[in-house]
């Protein structure tokens, strides 16, 4: 049986406020992460593996990095029809960017009548994970249903921090759609959990088709796939959840298995960092059968140099990218993303530390997340005085002192 076209939308319009100073100068998708990649890496990723290769990025906020990311890197031959393109807010249907993510589609409808697929999976930009989304399309084939939401456990106490889905008798169609309820209920199987929406959508593309139309006539709506969109299909009747704890990942291990992260605060961004540099990684970038893609510039391989006691480059427990030199500086339980410089006598640690920065001699970085080329100047200290920092600093609720891009530290 031959398998069903499907259209990939990613939705990368979100401005990602809560990342800030991240965000001050690009779209949230297109934030770096794990020294080598971008947000938007991972879902294109998926995606890519799963041979769905048609992909449209529907972009908007600040997206001139973004687009120009998924144009460099995502380049796929064109002889099978092929592609993954950016697609920016055209503003097709009037003088207005889009009000929302189920308006962004409104306006890209044209991108469906042309591809004319079966079904379309609309996902989202900005989540650290690794899934296999042709099992969750194979489910909602066989359920027919008109809509499936892709779901993760989480616990009963955290219901109100997600959009929680509530399950009908049998456990799978979808009775009601709420975001952030305060009087969640837990599973049947599992009274402690609820599913929390995960932002990853299977339409029927005729389905899909009539619900944005729909709700575009709708004032009271905000124009939004979670917000609007799924609960007008869940009173419609027509709703399932897949159970992200059912998806295999080729490669993956019992203790990375089902993992996703929301980074959508610095906190979180932070700790999903942190998830990485375990000697047993909770989230494995080393699964070469699902390899997460993104592009990488030509730089030479990582360098540690000096051997002598108080001038001595080393790294460990550590991410190091190529380009990076230790030269007689120190990382600890840190990522290091390409061409940072390390000079003799800097010590980092508990850190994250994007392209290009150069931390100088002498200098403390601790607990911290510095943006692309930064300078730490000789002696400086981050992370040591709180109430310094504070004045300098974006300073987040756990304590990851947050720097800008390009700036240019005061000793």
């Amino acid at each position: 049986m031959a398998r069903p076209e499907v259209l990939s939308m990613v939705l990368a319009g979100g401005e990602g406020k809560r990342l800030l100073p991240l965000t001050a100068d690009r779209a949230k998708p297109a934030v770096p992460f794990g020294g080598m990649y971008r947000l938007i890496d991972f879902v294109l990723s998926n995606l890519a593996n799963a041979g769905y290769l048609k992909i449209v990025v529907l972009t908007q906020y600040k997206s001139h990095s973004l687009d120009r990311h998924v144009s460099w890197t995502w380049r796929m031959s064109t002889l099978l029809g092929n592609y993954v393109t950016p697609v920016p807010a055209q503003q097709r249907l009037g003088p207005r960017w889009f009000a929302g993510s189920a308006d962004a589609i409104l306006q890209n409808l044209n991108l469906i009548e042309d591809e004319r697929p079966d079904h379309v999976v609309v996902f989202g930009a900005d989540h650290i994970y690794r899934m296999d989304p042709r099992q969750m399309v194979d489910q909602h084939l066989d359920s027919g249903a008109g809509v499936t939401i892709a779901a993760i456990r989480q616990p009963l106490a955290l219901a109100d921090q997600f959009g929680v889905i509530e399950t009908g008798p049998d456990g799978v169609s979808v009775s009601a759609f709420r975001e952030k309820p305060t009087d969640a209920t837990g599973l049947s199987d599992a009274p402690d959990q609820i599913y929390a929406s995960m932002g990853n959508y299977v339409f029927d593309t005729k389905v899909l088709i009539d619900i944005v139309k729909q709700d575009s006539l709708d004032p009271s709506s905000k124009h939004d796939v979670g917000g609007d969109l799924i609960p007008k299909l869940v009173r419609a009747g027509c709703a399932q959840v897949y159970d992200f704890a059912d998806n295999r990942v080729p490669g993956s291990t019992d203790r990375d298995r089902g993992y996703w992260r929301d980074v959508g605060t610095l906190d979180a961004f932070y700790e999903a960092h942190m998830d990485l540099i375990s000697v047993h990684p909770i989230f494995n970038l080393y699964n070469r059968e699902w390899p997460i893609y993104t592009g990488h510039a030509p730089l030479p391989p990582a360098k540690f140099v000096f051997n002598e006691e108080g001038r001595r480059g080393y790294a460990t427990d550590s991410m190091i990218s190529p380009g990076v030199i230790l030269s007689g500086g120190t990382a600890e339980r840190s990522v290091l993303s390409p061409a940072v410089h390390l000079d003799v006598g800097a010590a980092v640690c508990d850190s994250v530390l994007m392209d290009g920065v150069r931390v100088g001699r002498g200098a403390v970085v601790r607990h911290a997340i510095i943006d692309k080329n930064v300078i730490v100047p000789d002696g400086a200290e981050i992370g040591v005085d709180m109430a310094r920092d504070k004045e300098r600093f974006t300073v987040t609720p756990s304590g990851v002192r947050v720097i800008e891009k390009n700036q240019i530290i005061p000793g």
